[in-house]
């Protein structure tokens, strides 16, 4: 009998383990580590950050909803991956041996890549539970006293939709505490052009993503790279489509929260053949490492090139309905090698994304989301605020339930006439 160990406990890690229980044979062996003993919906953490939910809203304790799948649970971060003899050496000093693992660790954010970036220095981030609930204490200090606010994501983040929605969603928190006309606003990302997502737009994003920056008096500056975060001042050079320095831009900021650039987790950073230099996961279509062929990896953590080289350097996005396709690839792939057929699977790489604005929304669909594509559309209005707030809901009730069943991802999957995952021909 086999044991499969799922090394990672987010978005990508907790839906890896409810898919793969349900494709192992009688006597087979789950086990997930992770650093954590409870998950925290991440798309979540915007409205976090303005105290429009608090954690406990947000958080499913594992042991419970594991025990009852009779997912074996191990809540000890992982010290070093090691895939030439089949085993995770934990922090605890305790080795844990596989017969197939399957790396969901999502990202480390890399902070520590530019002065004065972070939590620990000058800015906050959405991107952790701890980090949004230090973004709200500090934003209801900043209420008491408003000024600037710079937000965006820095050079080489891959992340750019959670920037866009607690921009819109810090300017209608403002509004509804009627101080929006004293706290100046202005975006800063990598990105070559506001809408750009790291996907070079989906049908009309740069337009619409525009168009609202206009509306709510938000100034932006794209082609962005940030030299370094002072306390109350952030440098930023603006580049030209060329790459040459346009201008440096020395911001001033009551408040500001940036995206950092990803990297993959120390575990894993610097194992040859399984990593590329920025410690993501390499994978192969079926997403299979192609060097340790007992090893696959989903979600954020694994590695997919730019789709294009800009200016400053943009990441790829890996949206949760991609994700979660590479999920159900995944349990599909190892629930055939474990009954001797041959992993043939192939997640749809398409993006599907719900943007929340606070009162209103967009909304895109990249099929696929490398372009060119067969569907390239987006759409604004306050029906995606109200469907973000929906899919909370369903999501979070699936998670505690620990469901499989990807209702959400068929629906947009027939939204979009696929029908299931491709196989590898």
């Amino acid at each position: 009998m086999a044991h499969i160990v799922v090394l990672g406990a987010g978005l990508g890690g907790v839906i890896m383990a409810y898919e793969m229980r349900d494709r192992l044979r009688r006597g087979d062996k789950l086990t997930v580590i992770t650093k954590e003993p409870k998950y925290h919906f991440v798309p979540s953490n915007p409205w976090v950050a303005v105290n429009w939910r608090s954690r406990d809203d947000v958080e499913i304790d594992l042991t419970r909803t594991f025990a009852k799948r009779k997912i074996n649970f191990i809540p000890v971060a992982a010290k070093r991956v090691h895939p030439g003899d089949n085993c995770v050496e934990l922090e605890d000093g305790r080795s844990v041996a596989y017969d197939f693992l399957i790396i969901a660790t999502g990202p480390e954010l890399a902070f520590d890549e530019i002065e004065g970036l972070g939590p620990s220095g000058h800015t906050h981030s959405i991107c952790h539970v701890d980090h949004a609930q230090a973004a709200s204490e500090a934003f209801k200090q900043f209420c008491q006293n408003p000024g600037p606010i710079v937000v965006g994501a820095v050079q080489g983040a891959s992340c750019y939709g959670p920037a866009y929605e607690y921009t819109f969603i810090l300017e209608t928190e403002l509004r509804r505490l009627k101080i929006r006309d004293r706290v100046p606003m202005t975006f800063v990302t990598s990105e070559p052009y506001i809408g750009h997502l790291g996907l070079d737009g989906v049908g009309n994003t740069k337009g619409i993503l525009e168009g609202e920056m206009r509306d709510h008096h938000i100034k932006w500056i794209t082609n962005a790279r940030v030299q370094k975060v002072e306390s109350g001042k952030m440098t930023v050079e603006e580049l030209t489509e060329e790459g040459a320095l346009k201008k440096v831009h020395e911001l001033p900021f009551a408040y500001s929260m940036m995206l950092p650039a990803f990297r993959g987790i120390e575990a894993v950073r610097g194992v040859e053949g399984l990593v590329n230099p920025r410690g993501f996961i390499l994978i192969d279509k079926t997403q299979r490492n192609p060097t340790f062929r007992n090893i696959f990896s989903v979600g954020v953590c694994v590695a997919i090139p730019p789709i294009a080289p800009t200016p400053v350097p943009c990441g790829l996005p890996k949206t949760g309905f991609m994700i979660e396709s590479m999920v159900t690839a995944t349990a599909l792939n190892i629930g055939e090698l474990l009954r001797g057929k041959s992993a043939l699977h192939e997640a749809t790489w398409n993006a599907v994304c719900l943007a929340d604005f606070g009162d209103s929304g967009v909304a895109f669909v990249a099929q696929p989301q490398i372009p060119p594509r067969n569907v390239n559309w987006s759409y604004s209005g306050r029906l995606v605020h109200r469907a973000k707030i929906a899919f909370e809901t369903y999501f979070l009730r699936k998670m505690r339930r620990g469901k499989s069943e990807p209702f959400y991802e068929k629906a947009a999957l027939q939204a979009m006439g696929i029908g299931k995952l491709k196989r590898v021909t």
